[in-house]
């Protein structure tokens, strides 16, 4: 309870100008608090609703996102909003924290990579720089683990868009085999046709040194790319997806139940990540949204 809170409380017991003195506080800040009680009661109130629409956007039985924070809250609130009703993200933000609706965290971090010291090296083409001007022109990729009840664990390797975010290709298997992340490349040559001239980077791992994943980027034309050995930083666009998609699909639980559950999961989210998941990298739109509108805006240029 503020002061002002108190002095309403006990006005009708005993003189305001006492309780304002006793309270430290002046009377006309006190009347001018007093007179604002019905713009405040509104405000509250709305602030309960927007609260409400909130819990639904996060709501996976509603469609939501769990794990949605201020940014895409926000744009999913404005999206399609006349002008004179957007909501500012400052108090999307407020309300948020207010009413305890922070987005899922990740409680932990496992590194998975083995590095061969014998293995070939490539060269870092990237620089640290996760960017890429265009769709198709530079994608990163990683193996993590995913935990099972029981302690078994399955693997998924992943590669990334750097353009769109999108996750263009990935392959799920109970081992770390050189197969698992060909597996996951050929995807994305079966799914976009062509990746000649494409860098392709990730860690020092073996299966990424393996004279047969070099054999396959030879054969789709692909340039790799690595970042130094131990260093997480340079690949940090995969290492920030493997984040994100634990923190999303475990949703603060240490395991998944089993691997029935795992492989449906990761599959549902997959697809909702790249088909309506809102990315910051992106303006918040999807990385296939975003890819069809890089691919609209070029054709316009051309």
């Amino acid at each position: 309870m503020n002061r002002f809170e108190f002095v309403a409380d006990h006005r009708h017991t005993f003189e305001v100008k006492r309780l304002c003195e006793v309270m430290g506080v002046a009377r006309s800040s006190f009347y001018a608090w007093l007179k604002a009680a019905p713009a405040r009661a509104a405000r509250q109130a709305a602030d309960l609703l927007l609260a409400e629409r909130i819990r639904s956007l996060q709501d996976p039985k509603q469609s939501g996102d769990p794990a949605y924070g201020a940014p895409r809250i926000t744009a999913d609130l404005n999206d399609g909003a006349h002008e004179n009703a957007r909501i500012n993200h400052k108090k999307v933000a407020r309300v948020m924290r207010e009413h305890d609706l922070a987005g899922i965290r990740l409680r932990r971090r496992v590194r998975t990579t083995t590095a061969d010291q014998s293995a070939r090296k490539h060269p870092d083409l990237l620089g640290r720089d996760f960017t890429a001007q265009n769709v198709g022109e530079k994608y990163v990729g990683d193996i993590t683990y995913l935990p099972l009840a029981g302690g078994r664990n399955l693997y998924l390797a992943t590669v990334i868009d750097l353009c769109s975010r999108k996750l263009a290709g990935w392959a799920l298997a109970d081992h770390m085999r050189t197969d698992l992340v060909a597996d996951a490349l050929r995807a994305v040559a079966r799914d976009r046709g062509t990746l000649a001239g494409a860098v392709f980077h990730s860690d020092h791992g073996s299966v990424y040194t393996s004279r047969a994943y070099g054999d396959l980027c030879s054969e789709l034309g692909i340039v790799q790319s690595m970042g130094a050995i131990g260093s997480s930083a340079d690949n940090a666009a995969a290492e920030s997806f493997n984040a994100t998609l634990k923190r999303e699909t475990l949703a603060g639980e240490a395991v998944y139940a089993d691997e029935a559950t795992l492989r449906r999961t990761v599959f549902r989210w997959a697809y909702r990540y790249n088909t309506r998941r809102r990315h910051s990298h992106c303006g918040n739109v999807s990385p296939n949204d975003f890819e069809v509108s890089r691919a609209s805006t070029l054709a316009i240029a051309a």
